[in-house]
């Protein structure tokens, strides 16, 4: 590792820096709450952190002050989507972002005053809330509950032809409209939204003391998860979690104000900004109300205020303030509509910062910092209304033995309650049952030895296995399966018959493959449906074998990544693997490499069967780390019985950008058969990178400055030092152009986070005026589609329809809305969040003093292998940095897929137990 300076570059003491934090204020230095740009793809600030009452039982994380406005506040903008991850400050914990900017007002900010143009962005598309679900009638349960999952565990049953033809509609008609933009997947989980509460009446009156459990009948017994369901029985309400009371409500500061009178409603949009315009609100948030809140959004806004909360970006002081033009004196912290609308607010948050649910200690704590009078009260509300479901999940405790089951009195286990919304629970269950489900229906190959049955069956197999392989990657009588633009086959053709390769066959192709790790590999998933691969980047070849060998047995076999620049290299390994394809005549075994959102919609890959499941035998996915929930369950759903999933990825990088951690649980879990690489990353960059998987920050020797690092002294010298690199310095020294290299920082906001970034390398690189919102022709972008994916791209122009990008040769244009909304942003800079699944020859990594608080060894080790040829460290952490590789390994997030799978394995255990 070589602190000296390339070529080229100018010695510290004779730096200035103009126009970068040296003309900030102290404010901007530090901007801890300046929060997440929309259209990231994690964008989850320290703000996040600090509303997710997960750590802490709801106080905000260390250097995270949650209350603190960032430079240029623009509070009330959308925070669904929001970088997970990546802090203003430097904090990145990983949650997903749709969105636009939501700066947090200060402490001693005015938070009676509503909302104003100025504070609220334009929420992106999709975005719903969980707000809108609130109020549902007593007797009835919550929309969608039918549609649950079943519990892990559960027998499994074969799908009628009905129930088949059923789920083929449904899929196409999802896949349909995430393909067109009408919809994100993410809201094929959402609930329908529920009718609004009545109003609640003019003064709510003291409760004498909190009851032991909601008043009201069935609908919480209904709601409520049995005790098969959530490992343990059922309760009615919220368990004393040992927090402290809450304190009593704040009196108000001053008289409330009178409220506004009721004037008649316009139907539509138009109803809503009239509603808004009555409370104070900015008139721009009327369509993202009404696409929240349904078709009688102006009157449930009228009957209750607080659904304002379901809008992204809209905090709490905001609508605190909207509800208080609207009731007056009505209006008071203890309102119950209020506190119902917090619970859902609170665990939005919690999920953008990568939570799936929050203990109800944390809540409860998090709701009196509220100043809500009673949060038992509030949470058994809830419950009771279906807005958040409640779970019992067991606490492992180091040495104790599983009790044996048969036991007449077992040992009572401790238990941890859990609080959760619908959608994320419904994605967590569904992954772990289709996981369950891929493992539990598919059939092993034949063993070599069973050479009668092999006769008795006209060796079919093996004349399966010989058949010659399509260009998709099917048999030659597989080639009518759907594929992208082609029409499915018809109720009338003969299904295909599925290749199923022998034992000897798979021995076969594991003998030939490149290194004893790919063999491994390639066995494992011979034997099982389902298999976790762990390994660097080095071990990516070892999935590309798998697929190859797959391929050259009659499979139809895929590898799916995160980002379009892994899809490229898994194809280059794909292309190694089968050199001798053109003189074959074979298909190009690049294009069994596709993303996974364009798997999913349709654009890449083999498309859908006649029942709407991917028309495939074997699906890899790389990056499996990046994986949130929802789009696992996406993903796993569109699996048919029988397929082999193999989830490959590196479980020293930052997880996904929405919520859950869907390998590290699956890891953790040991549900199925793992197989971890001894495929090593070589040079110095490689050597650097696996010592802080360890948790060691070493020097290593790097005789071609492949690793070099760049002490600064604040802020400012560091905004100066990575556009000298980037502009002059790699060019000059190691022959990488600009627009090769990548900066990686902590966060967006703060005197070096990616703005402030972005500002100086857009001045160096491509001056100009913005002339289409901010942007100009030859910007390096960063457009965000979707929450938790990033598409570098580079700006060629923009007229009536758009701005138009080139995405790695595919020409985009985003609709003005979008770039409105903060879809796109300048992308010379990103956060580490935003760089995963993405590799460039050469990155600079900026660590600000500033940012220290954001630094973890899963950040660290991220954001420093997103170099291949060379890595340059702009270092103004001090020791920061090495106590971060060495104590703090990542940001825990509070899930219950691990729990799922281990009762899972539990479940089927037992009946083999019995008998």
């Amino acid at each position: 590792m070589s602190t000296d300076r390339l070529a080229g570059e100018t010695p510290p003491g004779q730096e200035a820096a103009p126009g970068t934090a040296e003309a900030q204020t102290p404010d901007d230095t530090t901007a801890p709450g300046d929060a997440a740009a929309p259209g990231d793809d994690a964008m989850v600030n320290e703000r996040a952190e600090a509303e997710a009452p997960g750590a802490g039982a709801g106080a905000p994380a260390s250097g995270a002050e949650a209350e603190t406005p960032g430079s240029g506040a623009e509070a009330g903008a959308p925070a669904a989507g929001a970088e997970s991850g990546a802090s203003d400050s430097g904090s990145e914990s990983g949650a997903a972002a749709d969105g636009s900017e939501a700066e947090i007002p200060a402490p001693g900010a005015d938070t009676d005053a509503p909302l104003t143009d100025s504070e609220a962005g334009a929420p992106a598309a999709g975005s719903e809330s969980d707000a809108t679900a609130r109020g549902a009638e007593p007797e009835a349960p919550a929309a969608g509950a039918e549609g649950k999952a079943p519990a892990p565990g559960a027998p499994k049953e074969s799908p009628a032809s009905g129930a088949a033809k059923a789920t083929a509609d449904a899929l196409a008609a999802a896949v349909r409209a995430v393909e067109s933009g009408e919809r994100s997947a993410a809201s094929f989980f959402n609930d329908a939204p529920r009718p609004a509460k009545p109003a609640a009446p003019a003064a709510q009156p003291a409760k004498a003391a909190p009851q032991s459990g909601p008043a009201g009948p069935a609908p919480e017994v209904a709601r409520q998860r049995t005790a098969q369901e959530t490992g343990g029985p059922a309760r009615p309400g919220v368990p004393d979690g040992g927090a402290t009371a809450p304190a009593a409500a704040p009196p108000a500061t001053g008289p409330a104000a009178a409220p506004r009178p009721a004037v008649p409603t316009a139907p539509g949009v138009e109803g809503v900004r009239q509603v808004l315009t009555a409370g104070g609100a900015p008139e721009t948030l009327a369509e993202q109300a009404a696409e929240v809140l349904g078709e009688r959004a102006a009157e449930a806004l009228r009957e209750d205020p607080w659904l304002l909360l379901g809008v992204p970006g809209v905090r709490p002081e905001q609508a605190d303030g909207f509800a208080r033009a609207l009731l007056g004196a009505a209006c008071g912290p203890g309102d119950e509509r209020r506190a119902q609308a917090l619970v859902g607010w609170l665990l939005e948050q919690a999920a953008l910062a990568g939570h799936s649910a929050l203990e109800a200690a944390a809540l409860r704590a998090a709701l009196a910092q509220r100043a809500v009078p009673d949060p038992d009260d509030a949470l058994q509300s809830a419950i009771a209304d279906g807005a958040v479901l409640v779970f019992q999940e067991a606490i492992e405790e180091p040495g104790r033995a599983r009790p044996a089951t048969g036991d007449d009195e077992e040992e009572e286990q401790p238990v941890r309650i859990l609080l959760g919304l619908d959608r994320f629970a419904m994605a967590e269950e569904s992954v772990a049952d289709g996981l369950a489900r891929l493992l539990n229906t598919f059939e092993a190959a034949a063993e070599p030895l069973q050479d009668t049955a092999s006769a008795e069956a006209g060796d079919d197999t093996t004349a399966e296995a010989e058949q010659p392989v399509a260009g998709d990657g099917t048999a030659a009588d597989e080639s009518a399966a759907a594929a992208p633009g082609t029409d499915a086959p018809t109720d009338d053709a003969p299904a295909p018959r599925p290749v199923r390769p022998s034992a000897a066959a798979w021995e076969a192709a594991a003998a030939a493959a490149p290194s004893p790790s790919a063999a491994e590999l390639i066995r494992a998933a011979a034997h099982s449906g389902l298999v976790a691969h762990t390994g660097a980047e080095a071990a990516r070849a070892e999935p590309a074998a798998l697929i190859a060998a797959a391929r050259s047995l009659g499979l139809r076999a895929f590898g799916a990544t995160h980002a379009e620049n892994g899809r490229r290299r898994l194809a280059a390994h794909l292309t190694e693997c089968a050199p001798d394809t053109a003189a074959t005549g074979s298909a190009d075994p690049a294009t069994a490499a596709v993303t996974v959102s364009g798997l999913l919609s349709g654009r890449e890959g083999p498309g859908r069967d006649a029942d709407g499941a991917l028309a495939l035998d074997l699906l890899v996915v790389l990056d499996a780390p990046q994986l949130d929930l929802e789009t696992a369950a996406l993903l796993v759903e569109s699996l048919t019985d029988g397929t082999r999933l193999v989830l490959s990825g590196d479980p020293g990088v930052l997880w996904s950008a929405g919520p859950g951690r869907l390998f590290a649980d699956l890891l953790a879990a040991r549900f199925c058969p793992q197989v971890a690489s001894r495929t090593p990353d070589f040079g110095p960059i490689g050597e650097l990178v696996s010592g802080i998987g360890i948790g060691e920050l070493s020097q290593v020797e790097a005789p071609g400055k492949e690793v070099v690092i760049v002490p600064v002294r604040d802020a400012g010298e560091a905004v100066h030092r990575t556009v000298q690199l980037v502009a002059d310095s790699v060019p000059r020294a190691l022959g990488v152009p600009a627009d090769h290299t990548q900066v990686i920082t902590v966060g967006h906001g703060g005197a070096a986070g990616t703005r402030a970034l972005n500002a100086a390398l857009k001045e160096r690189l491509n001056p100009g005026p913005g002339r289409f919102g901010g942007f100009d022709p030859g910007d390096r972008v960063a457009y965000a589609p979707a929450p938790g994916r990033t598409v570098p791209g580079t700006v060629t122009g923009a007229d009536a329809a758009g701005l138009h990008l080139d995405c790695d040769g595919s020409a985009v244009v985003v609709p003005r809305e979008q770039v409105g909304a903060g879809a796109v942003r300048h992308g010379w800079a990103l956060t580490a969040h935003q760089a995963a699944g993405t590799r460039w020859p050469a990155a600079v990594v900026v660590l600000p003093g500033d940012a220290v608080g954001g630094l973890t060894r899963a950040w660290v080790y991220t954001a420093f292998s997103r170099g291949e040829r060379h890595l340059s460290v702009v270092q103004g952490a001090d020791q920061a940095l090495a106590r971060a590789v060495a104590e703090v390994p990542v940001k825990e997030r509070t899930t219950r897929l691990r729990s799922l799978l281990q009762q899972s394995v539990q479940s089927a255990e037992e009946p083999s137990a019995a008998g």
